[in-house]
């Protein structure tokens, strides 16, 4: 295991803790991905864009800095020709999951961010109920595609 790649995930979850942190405290909000998108592209709040289009560019730019630095992708694979996320289906597939992901954010009020990282911060019940729900969901997922259809097996 490539051990810079624990650093960075470490890096990374601190930083992510200190923007949710930061975006609370000096804004009120929660620092939820799809709420952030969701309401920049559908409701176009006046006066609420800048900040929401700060934090994507922020999301967006971190990593490519990083790349450009030198740093990788993080790769925590077990030999450093491998990739581990690599998609193991095709465009289509990865549009019906997106989709799936877009419609689980709309009827869990949110995403993983929202909910997993600063509803939980909060001890906010229905975010406990939300982020079980989304590792269940996970769990179940990965059974079925791994196990009964076979697919992204460890090769």
């Amino acid at each position: 295991m490539d051990w810079t790649a624990g650093l960075q995930g470490l890096v990374g979850g601190v930083l992510i803790g200190l923007s949710a942190t930061w975006l609370m405290a000096t804004l009120g909000r929660i620092a939820g991905i799809s709420g952030i998108v969701g309401n920049l592209i559908t409701q176009r709040p006046k006066g609420d864009s800048a900040w929401r289009v700060a934090f994507l560019l922020g999301l967006i730019s971190g990593p490519l800095l990083l790349m450009a630095l030198g740093g990788g992708l993080g790769n925590v694979a077990e030999s450093p020709g491998q990739v581990i996320g690599a998609p193991v289906g095709d465009v289509g597939l990865m549009l019906v999951a997106g989709l799936l992901v877009g419609v689980g954010t709309g009827l869990g009020s949110g995403c993983t961010s929202g909910h997993g990282v600063c509803g939980l911060a909060r001890l906010a019940p229905r975010s406990m109920a939300a982020t079980g729900m989304f590792l269940l969901t996970a769990l179940v997922t990965v059974y079925i595609s791994r196990h009964l259809l076979g697919l992204g097996g460890v090769q």
